[in-house]
């Protein structure tokens, strides 16, 4: 359950191009190796491109060669909610922000250590902030 009330994320929601919103609030997928995100290196913060939430720390992040960013963590157990996918033959994990309840992508368990976990994300519904304009 998103803690934004249905009006605040309308209202955020408004204001979406309309690739951002079909991934955000459509469950659609942005095609692999197109986001910029992929080869971003710096120290900062992911963040729900929809309400602005921190969802996962650069140090997280790591090369999954999915063609999606990849991070083995969230930034914290609260940030994001997740719930089962039967969209395909096998069920996958989806997760979304918790803040406003868009989709971010799936989580799937073939990542590196420590946590085993491949949080695989759609960049057009991320928005990096460098640590150094934190």
């Amino acid at each position: 359950m998103p803690r934004l009330s249905p009006d605040e994320i309308n209202r955020l929601r408004a204001g979406l191009p309309d690739d951002v919103e079909r991934i955000a609030f459509h469950e659609g997928t942005e095609p692999p190796g197109c986001s910029p995100l992929n080869a971003e290196k710096r120290a900062g913060t992911y963040h729900c491109r929809v309400c602005g939430e921190a969802l996962f720390s650069s140090t997280a992040k790591y090369e999954s060669g999915s063609g999606w960013p990849s991070f083995f963590e969230p930034v914290s157990a609260g940030a994001i909610g997740t719930r089962r996918d039967f969209k395909l033959i096998l069920p996958r994990t989806e997760f979304h922000c918790a803040n406003c309840g868009a989709h971010g992508g799936h989580v799937f368990n073939d990542g590196p250590r420590p946590t085993g976990q491949r949080w695989c994300a759609n960049g057009l519904v991320l928005d990096f902030r460098p640590a150094s304009e934190e």
